[in-house]
């Protein structure tokens, strides 16, 4: 009997010791493998920031000149405001929240393709710190571009004698993270649903560019007739660029507060989104 006793031990000793050596022993939060998740998320981007990072800025500038060279004079202004210090925060804008979707997005398509998604799921990341690695790594994108967009565009102004006012900062401080949070989540969840390039393509050309170019940034939504003057009340990009150009011109469209309440909704909601795919494994588990 003491022969069996012992052998059942041996047997049952082996599963205990598995089961504590699967325990996770970071505390709450595994800080340790969310920074090392956020810093290969921003490494992959810079690696490649002549693609990433100067490119964007480009072609945002490229649209500033053809925008103003074109247009400023025949423009008048818009709220009291010149056409080019109306159209450069739309720009910055619109070069965050593009390439906050793009980094999330493209990430978590090219590691399913490519089958390394398992090199993400395997470590002991539970689902909110797989989800803020990846939200905060396409953030980090979106924000540099923006900030280094911003700069470049402020000396294009200050050439054609039309410094960049900041009237409030905290406008642009919130709306720029705002709108670089919520896009890199809409990424992700992109990311995650599609099962290849041609569908993530469809949900930038049929989802985020029409949102963008309809939401005021090239023009002031007050002038529009309706219906579509309402419609513009209901696009959330809308408030994400007009609380951000009113931080640099000092007007706005719409209410300061109805835009912090819309965005903030859309960050928590998407948040949770990101969280429960991440957590079922939807399309990433299979």
């Amino acid at each position: 009997m003491d022969g069996i006793d012992r052998n059942q031990d041996a047997r049952a000793q082996p599963v205990e010791m598995s089961a504590a050596f699967g325990e996770r022993r970071f505390g709450a939060v595994n800080w340790l493998g969310l920074w090392t998740l956020y810093a290969k998320e921003v490494r992959r981007f810079l690696k490649v920031a002549f693609q990433t990072v100067i490119a964007p800025v480009i072609s945002t500038l490229l649209f500033l000149v053809v925008f103003t060279q074109a247009f400023a004079a025949s423009r008048p202004d818009i709220g009291g405001v010149p056409f080019i210090e109306f159209l450069a925060p739309g720009l910055i804008m619109m070069a965050v929240l593009t390439n906050a979707f793009t980094n999330s997005s493209s990430s978590l398509i090219i590691s399913k393709v490519q089958g390394s998604i398992v090199d993400v799921l395997m470590p002991p990341l539970s689902p909110s710190e797989l989800a803020v690695a990846f939200v905060a790594g396409a953030a980090t994108r979106g924000l540099l571009v923006g900030f280094v967009t911003g700069v470049t565009s402020a000396a294009f102004m200050a050439a054609n004698g039309a410094p960049m006012h900041f009237n409030a900062v905290w406008a642009i401080a919130y709306f720029s993270l705002a709108a670089a949070l919520i896009f890199a989540m809409l990424g992700v969840i992109g990311g995650i649903w599609a099962e290849k390039f041609d569908q993530l393509a469809a949900v930038s050309n049929f989802v985020i560019t029409p949102l963008t170019f309809l939401s005021g940034t090239f023009y002031s939504v007050e002038r529009l007739p309706e219906p579509f003057r309402s419609f513009s009340q209901f696009n959330p990009v809308y408030y994400l660029i007009d609380g951000f150009r009113a931080g640099f011109t000092g007007n706005a469209e719409s209410n300061l507060a109805v835009g912090v309440g819309v965005t903030a909704s859309l960050m928590v909601i998407f948040g949770a989104i990101c969280y429960w795919l991440l957590r079922s494994g939807y399309k990433i588990k299979d």
